[in-house]
C-alpha cells in the first residue's frame, strides 16, 4: 500500500491484511532529488588557463530515478468502456467548448481545503469578471446560488457540485488551464495532461508545490493573497487579472509551450521502459525479496 503520511487510518488497514505500507511524500522527494543533481552536478566556473581543462571523449549512460510512484498519476486507459457507461454531463459540456474552439480553464481545491463564503464570493466575481469559460467543481454547500451567479455565467460556466474524475477532466483537450490548491496529485495530475496551473496554496505542503510549479519548473502563475500569507484573502480583481493572464495573454503562451516539454517529459518516464516505470519495478522486486 503506497499512501500519504497525514492518511493515519491507512496503517490499520495494511496491518490488517498484512501487506507492506509505504509513505509517500512527494515534495520530500523532489527535495532530495535535487539535493543529488546538485552534489552530482555541480555548477562550473571560470579558468584562466586551458590547462585546467579536460578532454571528454564520451559520456556513459546516466539514469536517474526520480518519482517511481508517478505512474499511479500517469494511469493509461486499458480496454473498452463499459456498454452501460454514460458520459457525464461536464464531459458532455467540454465535448461542446471544444466543438466551438473556446479553451476551459478547470478549476478546483480538493476535498480537505476550507475556503469561507467571502473568499467564495471573490472567486465567483472573479470568474465573472474575467469572461473566461471554466468548469468550477465545488462542495455541495459550497455556492449558494441566491445572487444569479449560474445564470449569468451559464453560457460559458459549468459548476459541478459531485465527484468528479480529475484526470479524465484535465485530459480533455478544451482544458487549457488549472486553477488549483496545488495538491501533489493535482500538480502531477496536470503536468501529466500538459495543462498550466494558476497556483493558490492552501495548506500543508502545498507553497511548496507551488513554489515548484511556478519558480523552480515554470509552468504556472502564483495567486498572490492580500498580505503574503497562506491563509490570506484574495480578492476578485487579482483573480480576474490571473485567470486572463493565463488563458489569454502573452505569458500564458510561455507556460502553455513550457508544460508541453515537462508533460512529454513525464510521458517518457512512467512510459514502459522509462526510468519511473523501472523504478516502481525495483521497488517491486525490492518487495517481494523481503517477503520471500
Amino acid at each position: 500500500m503506497i499512501t500519504y503520511g497525514f492518511l493515519g487510518w491507512t496503517l490499520d488497514s495494511a496491518q490488517k491484511f498484512g501487506i507492506p505500507r509505504l509513505v509517500y511524500y512527494g515534495m520530500s522527494n523532489y527535495s532530495v532529488s535535487l539535493t543529488a543533481v546538485a552534489s552530482q552536478s555541480r555548477q562550473l566556473t571560470a579558468s584562466t588557463s586551458w590547462n585546467q581543462y579536460t578532454l571528454i571523449t564520451g559520456i556513459g549512460k546516466w539514469d536517474r530515478k526520480y518519482g517511481a510512484l508517478d505512474r499511479f498519476v500517469w494511469r493509461r486507459r486499458l480496454g473498452k468502456k463499459q456498454e452501460n457507461y454514460q458520459t457525464p454531463s461536464w464531459i458532455q459540456w467540454l465535448d461542446r467548448k471544444q466543438e466551438e474552439g473556446k479553451p476551459v480553464l478547470y478549476v478546483a481545491f480538493g476535498s480537505q481545503a476550507d475556503i469561507s463564503r467571502e473568499q467564495i464570493k471573490q472567486i465567483k466575481t472573479g470568474l465573472e469578471k474575467s469572461g473566461v469559460n471554466f468548469l468550477w467543481v465545488v462542495g455541495k454547500n459550497q455556492v449558494e446560488d441566491d445572487d444569479g451567479f449560474e445564470y449569468r455565467v451559464k453560457d460559458r460556466g459549468m459548476l459541478v457540485k459531485e465527484w468528479v474524475d480529475q484526470r479524465e477532466i484535465l485530459e480533455h483537450s478544451s482544458v487549457q488551464g488549472f486553477l488549483s490548491h496545488c495538491g501533489w496529485n493535482s500538480v502531477m495530475e496536470s503536468i501529466c495532461a500538459k495543462v498550466p496551473i494558476l497556483a493558490w496554496p492552501m495548506m500543508a505542503e502545498q507553497p511548496l508545490n507551488a513554489k515548484m510549479v511556478v519558480e523552480e519548473i515554470g509552468i504556472g502563475l502564483r495567486v498572490e493573497t492580500s498580505d503574503g500569507s497562506m491563509n490570506g484573502f484574495v480578492k476578485w480583481e487579482k483573480l480576474e487579472k490571473v485567470m486572463k493572464e493565463l488563458m489569454e495573454g502573452e505569458m500564458g503562451k510561455q507556460l502553455w509551450k513550457k508544460v508541453k516539454q515537462v508533460g512529454g517529459a513525464a510521458a517518457e518516464a512512467v512510459a514502459e521502459g522509462g526510468s519511473s516505470w523501472n523504478a516502481l519495478n525495483e521497488l517491486i522486486n525490492e518487495l517481494h525479496a523481503q517477503r520471500d
